[in-house]
């Protein structure tokens, strides 16, 4: 049973709701500004990239711990462990228990599970991300672009197998999750991140 109470504790640490504690300690409710939802894209959108440069890199770290140190605990090194245990961590990030069951949109803690699995990788993407960004102004299209990017990177580096498939559907899921983005991208209406912090 000691894999389903790690389950249950990656689940925990992806639902710490890291844009919601910064954000009230800044006086804002990021459920109430921008697109509304709890993750690095919305924070750095009205908070700024002073406040939303540690939310990226908590939500990270949370998809990252339970991928890289979970399996080693239950005695269970295989890959389809670690992308469990990474998946129930994504899945806390997506949908919080602590805050009512919302949450960010998965591509930061989705880049932690595989900073732990391929790193090169979330290397390339992360250079991709970074490019885009700083380039357009929109977080929504780097982060898209950069799920794009992680299968045909981990595809070159790894070759298929159970990594390359879950990154697939990781993917998928995000472009999915950005669908709102997407639409206000097409009609011109996406807000761009401003470079100074402060709140709308």
């Amino acid at each position: 049973m000691t894999w389903l109470l790690l389950v249950v504790a990656a689940y925990l640490t992806g639902a710490i709701p890291t844009s919601f504690i910064v954000g009230r300690t800044r006086g804002s409710d990021l459920r109430r500004h921008g697109s509304g939802n709890l993750g690095a894209t919305n924070a750095f959108r009205v908070l700024g990239w002073k406040a939303a440069t540690p939310i990226f890199m908590f939500d990270i770290a949370k998809g990252y711990f339970p991928t890289a140190f979970f399996p080693l605990w239950d005695g269970r090194p295989a890959p389809e462990w670690a992308l469990a245990y990474g998946a129930a961590a994504i899945g806390g990030h997506v949908f919080s228990s602590y805050v009512g069951f919302r949450g960010g949109k998965g591509a930061a803690s989705g880049a932690g599970v595989y900073l732990a699995l391929a790193p090169l990788a979330v290397l390339v993407c992360l250079a991709v991300w970074l490019a885009l960004v700083f380039g357009t102004g929109y977080v929504s299209v780097g982060s898209i672009v950069a799920a794009l990017t992680l299968p045909a990177v981990v595809y070159a580096s790894r070759g298929p197998g159970p990594v390359l498939w879950v990154g697939i559907a990781l993917a998928a899921f995000v472009i999915f999750a950005h669908r709102s983005n997407v639409r206000r991208l097409l009609r011109g209406e996406e807000n761009r991140f401003r470079r100074k912090s402060g709140r709308q």
